[in-house]
This record gives C-alpha cells, structure tokens and sequence, in this order.
C-alpha cells in the first residue's frame, strides 16, 4: 500500500489513484485482492494500475494502453481531439425528421375532422376522371363490338386465293367511272368518249392470272409460319362434289348435294355450264346448302348456339344450321328431301301456263325429328362400273343406283345451331354444315377406288373410252378402226340398248384428258387446291396477312419464280378500312376536351388545399416550435393532397363502373345492340394514378407557402 500512496503523491491529485504492481511480487490471487479493495475505497475515483497482468487488466480496467521500452504500442480507446469528438457528435446526433407514413395519419386525422368538405372535394376532383373514364368505357365497349363485327365480317369475307383471280380493285374502279384516261390534251368546245367497258373488258382480259397454290399451301403449313399468327381458320377448298342422298329411296332416288332443286325448276343447264372461274364456283356454291364449317371450335361457339344434340365429331357427322327464328327456308327443305321436289316442279310449271299456284301450308319439325336425318354418301367413282372393258356411267341408273345408295355410308345430323344474337355475320345461316375431314375423307377415298387407280397406271389411255388422250391441238372424233380388236370383239357381243351406252361413254369422253378424268373422278390431290381462304382476326390482322403474302411475293421474285407470285383481290379490306381510325379520332378528340376538367379539379383542389393551409396556421406553428422542419411541413399537405387524390381516382373509378350498367342497358334499348361497355383494369389503375399525381402536383405551391410561415408568427394566430 505505500506504492498506491506514493503513487498518489505523484499524480498529485485526490480523485486519481495510480496503483503500480511489483515485478514478481504477487501472484495473480493477490493482485485480484488488491483490485477488489481499490475499487470498494475508491468508488468515484479514477485508477490508474499498472500491471503485467493481462487477466486482471481485461477484468477491471476500462481502457489498456500497452508499454514496451517506453513506446506505446496499443491503446483500446485512443485519445481524440476536440474537433474529432464534434464530428462523432455530429454523426451520432440524428436531425429529428417526419414520416411520410406520419405526414399521412396528420393529414388523415384532419381529413376526417372534415369529412363532409373532403368527399366533396373528392367528388369534384373525380368529375375529370369519371369523364375520361366513361369515355375509355365507351370507346372500349364500342372497340370491342367493332372487332366482333370485323371478325364475324371477315368469316364471311374472307381473303381468298382462286385458281384462277381477277383485278377486281382494278375493275371496280373502271365501272365507278375512275379511268386513266389523259385529260391534258382535251380542248374546249368538244366532247371525248370515256371508255369505261372497253378498259372493263381489258382489264377482265389482262387482268386474269393464275396462282400457283400447291405451293402457297407449302408455304402457309410450314410451322413457322407468320401468317397463322393473324388467322382465325385457313380453309382450302378442291374441285370435287360431295354427293349426297336421301337415305329413304321407296319414292324414289333424291339428291340432296349438289342440289337438284334448280333442276326441278328447269335451271340446271345454266348451273351445269360452268368452268373454273370464281364467279362460276360463287354461283354454284350459293345453290348449296351443304357447306364445309370454319376450321376454328372456339369462333364457331363463339358464333352459333347449340340448340340440341352434339357439335360434329367425325368425318361423318354434320349440324343442321337454322336462321334467327329457328326457320328453314323451303329452299333448303326442298334440297334435303324434306319437301317433295316433284310438287316443286309442278308448281314451277302451272306458273309458267299462267295458271294460279296455291300457297303451301307452314311445316314444322321437332328437333329429334331433325336429329334423325341421315343421308348417303356417293363417291364419285362409286358411278362407274366395269361392263366389256369400258367404265360406263350408270348415275340415271335407278336399279343401280339405289343398291349403292342402301351400301353407302351414311352420314348423320347430330346436332341443331343456330346463329348467336351477338353475332353480325356468320359464314353460312342456314344448311347443312360438315367438318373438313369429310372433304378429306372423300379425296382419300375416291384416289382408293378401282377405277382411280386403273386411271393412274394408265396416264395416256382414257379408262371411259380406252383410247388414248389427244394432245392439246388434236380434236378426236369416234373412228371404229381407231378401236383394238379386243373393243371391236366385245362391241359386237353387245345388245342394242349397251351399244348405245357404250357409243355415248365414246362421245363423252373423247377429249377429255388424264387431269380432267381424274377430277371427274374426285381423285384430287390434297397438296393442290382450288382455292385458299385465309380468315383473318381482324382488320389489322388482315393487313399482317397482305404483308406477308408481299413478303412472300417478293421472296419468290428475288429467286426468280414469277409463276409462284400471288394475286388476290380484298374487296371488304377497301371498304372497310378506315372504321378503326374514325372510332379512334373521336375517342381521343372526347378525351382531349374531358382532360380539361380534370385540370380545372386539379387547380380546385390546390385552390382547397390553401384554404387548408391558413386554417391549419397555429398548427404549423406548434410542429416548428417541437422541431419539425420545413420539409415536414410540406410532407404533411403533400400527403393531404395525396389522399384526396387517392379517393377521387378511386371514387372516379367506382362511379364509372357503375354508371356503365345503365348505359349499357340504355344502347340496348335504343339501338338493339350488345354493346358491353367497361373501363379497362389498366386504364383503371393509370387513371387513379394521374389523379394522385395532378392532385399532387396543384398542392405543391400551397405545401411550399406552408413550410415558409414563421413559427413565431404561426403560433400568436388564434
């Protein structure tokens, strides 16, 4: 203990002790002891020890500084100077600040302090959104009953690619008095001859050109197709019928496809004169009332309704289509065999003696009665029969035919549709509507049948008359000699009635050719269609389509196959081409003028926000006086305005919604179209936002004016 008095001797200093331990002289349990009795006699005092004990220096001392030859080594809290201890004062001291989550329960606190002020206040800052809201609504609801309208339009306008097409644009023009005529030279006081039918008949003659389609088909069923991205269905249409019967032939034999309607009103020799032309293949096609459906379930749910049994399945079964008021015309009776076309025919001909026609009574028919219906399918080929070495055609045949008619296969009705109430266009309205897979059936079949085959073995000799074909500059005429004495011999056998069959397979078939039989025969080649119908989702899609067609025009031009170039005509993408951009320049025309209410609300809501700032005047005072600063002050009407931005987006919104229920019921009324109106959930969310954002911004010169009042002046305020 006279070290620790010298010691303090040598500090000189009562309130520090300064405790020097001996070189060896104790051990560590008397050191602890010594330590102990320091720290109970020197409670309030700072002790300074010196030892070579690090146990007892980690134990007791609050700072080690470590000596060797005289040289501090390490110090566990160094000395820092004055200006040092500022800066750590400085970083540890934290400038009190606000929330913004804090800024918001004030303003909400004060909000609702006044809550019949604030929902009006809202509600007149939601008068701009309800505006545009209603607007997109509208504009969205008629956007999108005008692309029903494109869709259901372009399934029965679709864009086709014939055989055989002509510049019908170019045409058009022609007959609307549009020439290309030179004016320049015209001189007064005469009169010049517009020669619109001879440019027509021009045109008609230049203008017609042929498509290479097996190879647009290649192309369009390549998978990385980009036209299929645009398409709704690709339907590829062949030269071939599909020969249908009445299944029931005790009163006799009915065809009911291709119709013989027009035959019992003695005008089947002018649907029968036909060649390969579009408008031939457009007449023939409106006598039908079998037609194949669109290649896409879901627009043909989308479409029609069914009304009873079952959507088509298979190859073999097809849908009775009915009009809007579940009605078939007589037409189309008359074509299926429901209606007698004897008592047609009958009628047709007392009309043209002049005499009077009574009108016939209205049918009906149940829907299992409908669901009944069952025809025959013939194929082509399934006409012909082997007799002497020739194929003979034995259709007016009536003991022939009806044994292949009970034989054949039958195809059924299944199912009842008819066309949506919602829908404007469909691709047929009223037949019988069958899949594609009974063309295909058909086809393959037919390329199946005997008589195919002898064909296609036998590419130059014609299987009806077993002569060779002529070339193209060679006209045949029956020659007895020109027969092999093996026809010669079997002529011979013949009776009078079978040599008359046989002379007229001769006459029919003379010049026919090895494509021609083929195509009689129904034996097409599924590669190689007649025609293509592209059914395009809509107007824009319908330009991608012609875009890519170019593309692929283009593609063949640059390596140099000028016969795979396409020609098409779209007449409806003419005529219909600018509805889109009417319907857009309105809409943003409407959004233009509403936008500007929503800028007077926005400027009240500022105008309101002030009024908020003198009320809340003592307010402001006492938040500086408890240190909040200029930037919470403005914090604090920021998030005020941030709110009641919020609710009139919201409240905007809300509204818009509900005020679409009456306006939809109220188009429906008056103009009797489905017209579902709805605010997009996008425009929604972005409307709400520029609310807040406008809001916002017309409280920024009211929350800066607020953090500027003077604490001492604000609180004297009463």
């Amino acid at each position: 203990m006279q070290r620790v008095a010298i010691a303090r001797a040598l500090v000189n200093d009562p309130e520090i002790i300064l405790a020097d331990e001996p070189t060896g002289a104790l051990d560590t349990k008397t050191s602890v002891q010594i330590m102990e009795i320091l720290k109970q006699i020197s409670k309030d005092k700072l002790i300074i020890m010196v030892t070579h004990n690090p146990e007892i220096a980690e134990k007791y001392s609050s700072r080690i500084i470590k000596v060797l030859d005289g040289k501090v080594t390490d110090d566990s809290n160094p000395y820092k100077s004055k200006e040092d201890k500022n800066k750590d004062n400085k970083k540890k001291t934290k400038k009190p600040s606000m929330s913004f989550f804090t800024a918001l329960n004030l303003s909400l606190n004060n909000l609702m302090t006044k809550k019949g002020r604030t929902f009006l206040t809202a509600f007149a800052g939601s008068i701009g959104i309800i505006g545009i809201a209603l607007i997109l609504a509208i504009s969205t609801g008629v956007q999108n009953y005008i692309n029903k309208v494109e869709e259901d339009t372009l399934s029965s306008y679709p864009i086709t690619v014939e055989e055989q097409t002509i510049d019908m644009s170019s045409m058009m023009e022609n007959m609307m008095g549009e020439t290309n005529q030179d004016t320049s030279n015209y001189e007064e006081g005469k009169i010049y001859s517009s020669d619109i039918m001879d440019e027509m008949i021009t045109t008609l003659s230049n203008k017609v050109t042929n498509n290479n389609l097996k190879e647009l088909k290649s192309y369009l069923e390549e998978d990385n197709n980009p036209i299929k991205n645009y398409t709704n269905a690709i339907d590829y249409s062949y030269n071939l019928d599909i020969n249908l019967y009445k299944e029931n032939t005790e009163d006799g034999i009915v065809k009911v496809n291709p119709s013989t309607v027009m035959n019992a009103m003695g005008m089947g020799e002018m649907i029968e004169a036909r060649d390969n032309s579009s408008m031939s293949s457009v007449m023939m096609s409106n006598t039908d009332v079998w037609m194949e459906l669109l290649d896409n379930e879901g627009l043909l749910h989308s479409q029609y309704n069914l009304l009873a049994g079952n959507w088509p399945k298979s190859y073999n079964e097809v849908v009775l289509v009915v009009n809007e008021n579940n009605e078939l015309s007589d037409y189309t009776l008359y074509s299926l065999g429901l209606k007698d076309q004897d008592e047609l025919e009958k009628k047709f001909k007392a009309m043209q003696k002049g005499e009077s026609v009574e009108e016939s009574t209205q049918t009906s028919y149940t829907y299992d009665e409908l669901l009944g219906l069952s025809f025959k399918l013939i194929l082509n080929s399934d006409y012909y029969t082997k007799e002497n070495g020739l194929w003979l055609d034995k259709e007016d045949d009536n003991k022939y035919m009806k044994q292949k008619i009970d034989k054949a296969e039958s195809i059924k009705v299944v199912g009842i549709i008819k066309q949506n109430p919602d829908t404007v266009a469909v691709s047929m309205t009223e037949g019988i509507g069958y899949t594609k897979d009974l063309e295909e059936y058909v086809i393959n079949k037919s390329n199946e049948s005997e008589i195919v085959k002898e064909q296609k073995e036998n590419s130059d000799v014609n299987v009806f008359s077993g002569l060779e074909f002529p070339t193209e500059d060679e006209k045949q005429e029956f020659n007895y000699d020109s027969l092999s004495t093996q026809q010669k011999m079997a002529m011979a056998t013949l009776s009078a009635e079978e040599l008359s069959q046989m002379m007229e397979a001769y006459t029919e078939n003379m010049n026919s050719s090895y494509e021609k039989n083929l195509e009689k025969l129904g034996a097409v080649d599924l590669s190689n269609p007649s025609s293509i119908r592209i059914y395009p989702k809509d107007f824009e899609s319908k330009d991608g389509i012609t875009r890519e067609i170019e593309n692929y025009n283009q593609k063949q031009r640059d390596e140099g196959k000028e016969e795979n170039v396409i020609n098409y005509t779209d007449i409806v993408g003419i005529m219909m081409k600018s509805v889109n951009q009417i319907i857009s320049i309105i809409s943003y025309v409407l959004i233009a003028f509403v936008a500007i209410s929503l800028i007077v609300s926005s400027i009240m809501i500022g105008i309101i926000t002030y009024i908020s700032v003198l009320e809340r005047t003592k307010e402001i005072g006492i938040l500086r006086s408890i240190g909040a600063s200029k930037k919470d002050i403005s914090r604090v009407f920021n998030a005020e305005t941030f709110i009641v931005g919020l609710i009139s987006g919201l409240l905007g919104i809300g509204i818009t919604i509900l005020l679409t229920i009456p306006i939809n019921s109220a188009i429906y009324n008056i103009t009797g179209i489905n017209v579902k109106t709805m605010v997009p959930p996008v425009a929604g969310v972005i409307l709400v936002i520029i609310s807040m954002l406008l809001t916002m911004i017309a409280g920024l010169i009211p929350s800066k004016m607020a953090s500027k009042k003077d604490p001492v002046v604000a609180l004297r305020i009463d």
